[in-house]
């Protein structure tokens, strides 16, 4: 396998990336760049300033009439933008409300939402001129089928959908980002991304809160000599850019007292997997995975981290001294290629600024955390075993899961799955990845599983906590448990390599329905995006 020195698109127009480099299944590969921006304009590490996303208020609130629970409402515009993430010259994104990466939401359990996204982009992606289309997904969330972001339920320019997001599950990060069908890795790179943050009572009184809980979306771009984004997914194996954004930034720098931070590292990288560490040798506590809070924190001197994948860490900073400097670094993982600069991710600048200790989180790193019923799940409770194979079709070029993909999805009529469990049942599922050369983080929307083995063996120490996404690595397989709730209908399952997603490594499951029985939630039909009236 090699990268391509083949023509490939640049937002800017069409070009050639330099520095090709072969990618070989035994490792990791350097190369000196991707980009080609001039010496004076290519970013070097900790440069610039970081700074988080702004929070989205609520255009309104009320009440569900049904449950008499509360509900925000928001809103935002998928437009496209300039950004400043380069020093001189601005790149143009699309974006929420033109922004990269898109406003946090942040609420408390219990609160519902209803989120309306306007697609107001161009009517076509000036990189490779398909349909600016979108499908907005909250990653995390037990959403109906028809606010799922199901990838072939579009919204197209000039159209608005209401997503509808019910926030009872515990405390947890999750992300919007958009999901449209075989275009999900162009317009999430090109900036269609954003955090959004779930409170409860237990999380708020055992982790940091305010200004000493930041979220951190991570990502590698490539660039065209005009400041603008390249792309080159490699005959879609994927891309891998030789510049880390944090927020946006490259490799940024943070201020930071002495006390214990908390950290929402979400990896929103199309193809690239991390192994964050700390320069000084120190631990990262891992205290929260995808689906929230781990029964017990895990103390790690690095971990993997792949795309899509949320992992909450603490890191204590009370006993570095004023001025000194800590670099968040990445190791790196197989089959990425990597470059002079990728081994850092940002770093951070301890100052003498008081402490306010009356919070209880100034100094504390919790050992016990929560259950869940994810991870409450036994095996004996099981009552059917499934077996993926994740793969390459040598002849069709096409990324698959059974031999499964999106394709077949759609010629079907949105009717074939790969599995039909029934409400409320628990499942083993087990995904093999034997294909040679790869990593796969595999996303199964709806549900949140635990990851029982991993080749046989115990999951690693970061990954035990509740999962919607799960890393499975070259010649792994892993095993995971999961309970069918709370909904009936059709979910997708893909990779989060989001080149093969896009061709075609998606298939979708059936939950609580047989094919022949009516389905209300069906999210073809069940909830179509609207014109926008507010066009001008």
């Amino acid at each position: 396998m090699t990268i391509s020195r083949r023509q490939v698109l640049l937002t800017g127009g069409l070009g050639v990336l330099g520095a090709g480099a072969a990618l070989l299944p035994t490792g990791s590969v350097e190369a000196k760049s991707a980009s080609r921006l001039s010496d004076k304009e290519m970013p070097r590490p900790f440069q610039a300033e970081f700074r988080q996303a702004p929070f989205l208020r609520p255009s309104s609130t009320g009440i569900d009439p049904v449950d008499g629970a509360p509900v925000n409402y928001y809103q935002v515009t998928e437009q496209a933008a300039n950004a400043q993430i380069l020093p001189r010259l601005t790149t143009p994104i699309l974006g929420y409300n033109g922004m990269f990466p898109g406003p946090t939401i942040s609420l408390d359990q219990g609160t519902k939402a209803v989120l309306r996204v306007r697609n107001k982009l161009p009517a076509q992606h000036a990189l490779d001129g398909h349909t600016l289309s979108t499908s907005t997904h909250l990653h995390g969330s037990a959403s109906l089928p028809q606010y799922d972001g199901y990838a072939s339920d579009i919204t197209l320019p000039g159209f608005h959908k209401d997503y509808h997001y019910p926030n009872f599950q515990p405390a947890r990060t999750l992300w919007y980002h958009d999901h449209g069908v075989h275009f999900t890795a162009l317009n999430a790179y090109s900036g269609l991304v954003a955090q959004y943050h779930m409170h409860d009572p237990i999380e708020r009184k055992l982790l940091p809160q305010g200004d000493f809980d930041v979220a951190l979306t991570i990502n590698d771009v490539m660039f065209a000599a005009d400041g603008a984004l390249g792309y080159d997914d490699n005959t879609h194996s994927g891309l891998w850019g030789d510049v880390i954004l944090v927020n946006g930034k490259p490799w940024p720098v943070m201020k930071v007292q002495k006390r214990v931070y908390r950290f929402r590292i979400l990896n929103c990288s199309i193809s690239r997997s991390l192994r964050p560490t700390l320069s000084t040798g120190d631990p990262l506590v891992v205290v929260s995975t995808d689906g929230g809070l781990m029964p017990a924190a895990q103390s790690v001197a690095s971990y993997r981290h792949g795309g899509a994948e949320r992992y909450e860490v603490l890191i204590d900073f009370r006993k570095y001294k004023t001025g000194q400097r800590i670099e968040l670094r990445n190791l790196s993982n197989r089959n990425n290629v990597d470059y002079d600069f990728t081994n850092k991710i940002m770093a951070f600048d301890v100052t003498d600024d008081a402490v306010d200790t009356s919070d209880p989180t100034w100094n504390r790193i919790p050992t016990t955390l929560a259950g869940s019923e994810a991870m409450s799940l036994t095996a004996g409770q099981s009552v059917k075993t499934r077996k993926f194979k994740v793969k390459r079709n040598d002849t069709t070029n096409l990324w698959t899961i059974n031999d499964d993909s999106w394709q077949d999805v759609i010629a079907s009529g949105y009717k074939k799955v790969v599995a039909d469990p029934a409400l409320n049942s628990v499942e083993i599922w087990e995904i093999e990845n034997s294909s040679g050369g790869w990593f796969h983080p595999v996303h199964i929307h709806l549900v949140d599983f635990q990851v029982i083995s991993r080749n046989g063996q115990a999951p690693f120490a970061h990954e035990r906590g509740p999962k919607d996404v799960v890393y499975v690595g070259e010649g792994e397989t892993v095993r995971l448990l999961m309970k069918f709730t709370p909904n009936k209908g059709v979910y997708m399952m893909h990779c989060h390599n989001l080149p093969h997603e896009d061709h075609d490594m998606m298939a979708q499951f059936r939950v609580g329905l047989k094919d022949s029985d009516p389905d209300e939630n069906d999210p073809m039909t069940a909830a179509k995006a609207e014109w926008d009236d507010d066009n001008d």
